[in-house]
């Protein structure tokens, strides 16, 4: 087994937080308001901006984000959403909390993302919407997507928990559905600690949501004439982020389009690391009108190789270099759902082999691209090392 260089960790993801983060949030703390305050205005406006969207309502996390929409969209008891089978289980919880049915559908296996044909060929009578995840970071086809959906009357509700800083056509994913959600996890490509934000360009939606994501209220802290005086006109939520928070990510809106221009460069670099290794699959960062955001970079183990992939992670660990699945057990055959719907390995098999095979290998701005010559070599390496 390789040893590990002291000299040299290279972890999977790390949150790149300095003196601003801290001053703001600082700042934050000696007030008197932690919540309902203008830094989540603040973020809320610029981000907006920054994806191209009419409105953006601060959220706890991507998870209650995605909850939100699907409840602003009228998804209920008795209506089934399309979700495809390769992503993070709340992708699919969310749709199970609002009483619904989550209609997994394999993935491409050139890209990881759900396609159009297999959207077309799984839309019902009881069908509401449809969640497309950028898989990766890498959009959707959305324009066929959307020719599939709008004359359906399906909503489109973007997964964009790793698509931030994307692009498709000129456009940012998340404004080009009806509504589009995000993540803040410390992993992601900005962190708020944690935290999400929904997109939208519907007004009624906004309104919806914004109502929604706090108990109900017919009025905010800010919009109320008399003190401690309001109404419920819905049943509702705590599902908001803090000042501290939101004056954490005003910070790393500062410092994305750094973060992005590392990402590109290090997954450029990783890329090409890898082109010469014949036992691993990867999937494009730029394809028709998509262009990544460069979450990471999956190295899928050819499945004719005998190799196995925990022998390699062990290889790469022992090397210092931190990795990833994503993710490890795809959606429906995880056991809550595989139990709850009855489904077969052979349903999902494409969604089954990124699963069974993926190791994911990181590209974050806290890497350079020295780093990603240790990574590629040392795949390499482990490889060799764990071929039958």
């Amino acid at each position: 087994m390789m040893t590990q260089d002291p000299r040299r960790e290279i972890p999977f993801g790390r949150p790149i937080l300095g003196e601003a983060e801290k001053a703001a949030v600082a700042e934050v703390l000696s007030g008197h308001m932690l919540t309902h305050g203008p830094r989540c205005a603040e973020f809320e406006k610029r981000f907006a901006e920054r994806v191209g969207a009419k409105h953006a309502v601060t959220t706890s996390s991507c998870t209650t984000a995605l909850h939100l929409a699907l409840l602003a969209h009228g998804v209920g008891p008795g209506d089934e959403v399309i979700v495809p089978a390769e992503t993070h289980v709340a992708t699919g919880h969310v749709v199970e909390h609002c009483g619904a049915r989550p209609v997994f559908v394999d993935v491409d296996r050139a890209t990881g993302n759900i396609g159009a044909a297999a959207i077309s060929e799984a839309i019902t009578a009881r069908t509401k919407a449809v969640m497309p995840v950028h898989y990766l970071g890498l959009p959707c086809d959305m324009d066929a997507i959307r020719a599939i959906a709008d004359p359906a009357g399906l909503a489109v509700i973007e997964d964009c928990a790793l698509a931030l800083g994307a692009d498709y056509g000129g456009r940012h994913p998340g404004a080009i559905g009806a509504a589009g959600c995000f993540s803040f996890y410390p992993a992601k490509h900005i962190t708020t600690m944690e935290g999400g934000m929904l997109v939208t360009n519907d007004d009624g939606i906004e309104w919806t949501v914004r109502k929604q994501r706090a108990f109900g209220y017919d009025k905010g802290l800010g919009e109320r004439s008399k003190p401690g005086i309001y109404d419920v006109v819905m049943l509702g939520y705590n599902f908001r982020m803090s000042e501290a928070q939101a004056a954490v990510g005003l910070c790393q809106l500062d410092r994305l389009d750094g973060f992005l221009a590392a990402r590109e460069c290090n997954a450029a670099a990783l890329l090409a690391g890898l082109a010469d290794i014949d036992e691993v699959f990867t999937f494009p960062v730029e394809l028709g009108r998509a262009r990544s955001s460069h979450y990471c970079v999956n190295a899928v183990l050819r499945t004719d190789d005998a190799l196995e992939r925990g022998a390699v992670v062990e290889h790469l660990k022992g090397a210092g270099i931190g990795t990833s699945v994503h993710y490890p057990v795809p959606v429906p055959l995880t056991a809550y759902y595989r139990e709850r719907y009855g489904h077969a390995d052979a349903d999902f098999p494409v969604a089954r082999w990124i699963s069974d095979n993926a190791i994911s290998l990181p590209v974050g701005p806290h890497l350079d691209e020295e780093d990603m010559t240790v990574i590629a070599d040392s795949l390499k390496e482990a490889i060799a090392a764990c071929r039958h």
